[in-house]
């Protein structure tokens, strides 16, 4: 399988979620989570449990580990090869908050539209 392109989400107002989250990470973890962002690059949508997982309606999760601290980015798939990266969270709970689920399918929409093109507004 060939590498895939990782992207991180951009929104409308040019903030990048994931960016924000992994800079919020203290510097072990946030060295793990780009280490597991690299596994996706490398493996795409073969990666699998325990850094990868399917969650509903094309959602997935990347999953990472450093000590008692457990963080996950929501991402989904795009025509081309490509992964985008949406938003992260530090996982408090076993089960995924729907909220975080909601935030990346919205996120998901807002690509859709203005970046694949579903939309006349490029910015």
């Amino acid at each position: 399988m060939p590498k895939i392109k990782v992207v991180y989400y951009i929104k409308k107002d040019g903030s990048i979620p994931v960016q924000e989250f992994i800079e919020s990470l203290e510097t072990k973890m946030a060295a793990k989570v780009m280490r597991t962002i690299k596994l996706l690059q490398d493996n795409g949508s073969d990666l699998r449990l325990p850094h990868s997982e399917y969650l509903t309606d094309g959602i997935y999760e990347l999953r990472s580990k450093q000590g008692s601290n457990i963080t996950r980015i929501m991402y989904f798939f795009v025509i081309g090869n490509k992964a985008i990266l949406t938003n992260g969270f530090t996982k408090k709970s076993q089960k995924t908050p729907k909220k975080e689920i909601e935030l990346a399918k919205k996120y998901r929409e807002d690509y859709m539209k203005r970046i694949l093109g579903g939309g006349s507004d490029e910015s």
